[in-house]
Parts: structure tokens; sequence; C-alpha cells
């Protein structure tokens, strides 16, 4: 079971780390190409979530895949895990968003 948590927080810091990041850096990018870097940080924290998502779980056909082999196996407790890991993404991909917003002082 320790290997399950280990990688749920895992999960959770790789999303937030590639949201805080992407944002972060593109904002740089964005004031050496002479646009508002507030306003694409905040458009790119959006927009990096799902990539997020992505990177935190490792690629989504591996994910898909473990849930129909585990669904069809009668496997339920590997799905739970499976949807623990994905939530975990997605709060560590939101929290990276709030973090961005609450730097620019932006909307919550």
């Amino acid at each position: 079971m320790g290997e399950f948590w280990s990688t749920t927080v895992l999960n959770y810091f790789i999303a937030l780390g590639v949201v805080l990041g992407g944002a972060l850096l593109g904002g740089i990018g964005a004031f050496l190409g002479n646009t508002p870097p507030m306003n694409s940080m905040e458009q790119l924290s959006e927009q990096l979530k799902i990539w997020a998502l992505v990177a935190a779980l490792g690629g989504t056909f591996d994910t898909i895949r473990s849930f129909e082999v585990n669904i069809l196996g009668g496997q339920l407790n590997q799905v739970a895990q499976q949807l623990v890991f994905i939530l975990s993404a997605f709060f560590g991909a939101h929290t990276g968003t709030v973090l961005i917003r609450w730097f620019i002082q932006g909307e919550l």
C-alpha cells in the first residue's frame, strides 16, 4: 500500500509542476514577445491542465487499458486505485491553476 500513496503524491506534484512551470515559463516568453504576461499565464494555466493530467498519468492509453483489463477481470480495487490516481493528478493541476491566479492576482 506504500507504493499506492507514493504514486498518488507523485501524480499530484507532477501535475502541479507541469502547470506551474509551463505557466511561469510561458509568462517569461510572453514578456519577451511583448505580450501581456499575466494574461498569458492565466490562459496557459487553464490550457495546461489536460496536459498535466496526461503527463502525471504517463499517457492516457495506459490508464484506459488498465480500466478495461481490471473491470473485465473483476478487480475493482485496481479500478478504484486508478480513479484515485486520476483525481490526484486533477487536484494537482487545479492547485497549480489556483496558485497562478493567486500569483497574478487574478480571479479566484
